[in-house]
């Protein structure tokens, strides 16, 4: 059988932008995700709760952020978006943990989480398949240049991913690793 090549970073295809810090209470940089943050669905046995995020550094000509959370190495073609979120304020630096939730309630005003591709709205955590290699969780902050984009909850994660790349100023990244035993 032959093995898989792990899938790019999706950033590192797209146009070079400056980055700035992201860290977490919950994650490590390369650590893995634990179990709080991994999915309740197909067994899994998390709990589908967002990590706490906080970030700084960002240009002085930032009007907005989105966050997204990104699986490169779901075995679908298309990766699988676990979180997409528009239009958080520029006094927004920090998300709680479960900040996620899906009934959108622990978001700061004028903030949208999209659904992710499992259909939701909201955070969903880890899930990939028993036995497949570790797969990279990309939680990415993107700095914008204008205070609204013009994406509602009904767009897909890949829409909100064109209008941020027409709109960012710099990004910060962090990544977890989870595999499934």
């Amino acid at each position: 059988m032959l093995e898989r090549q792990q899938s790019p970073n999706p950033y590192d295809l797209l146009p070079p932008v400056p980055g700035f810090a992201l860290a977490s209470d919950d994650l490590v940089d390369g650590g893995e995700l634990p179990n709080i943050h991994v999915s309740a669905w197909n067994g899994a046995g998390g709990h589908d709760v967002s990590p706490h995020l906080r970030w700084s550094g960002f240009p002085e000509a930032t009007a907005s952020f989105a966050v997204t959370c990104y699986d490169p190495d779901a075995p679908t073609g298309s990766g699988f978006w676990h979180w997409a979120v528009a239009n958080l304020p520029r006094s927004v630096t920090e998300l709680a943990q479960g900040a996620g939730d899906p009934s959108g309630t622990r978001m700061p005003g004028g903030a949208v989480q999209l659904r992710n591709d499992g259909g939701q709205a909201g955070y969903i955590g880890a899930a990939p398949p028993r036995g497949d290699r570790a797969h990279r969780y990309i939680f990415a902050v993107h700095a914008l240049k204008v205070e609204h984009l013009e994406v509602g909850a009904d767009a897909t994660p890949a829409i909100l991913g064109f209008n941020i790349t027409f709109n960012v100023l710099a990004r910060a990244t962090l990544t977890a690793l989870y595999q499934a035993r």
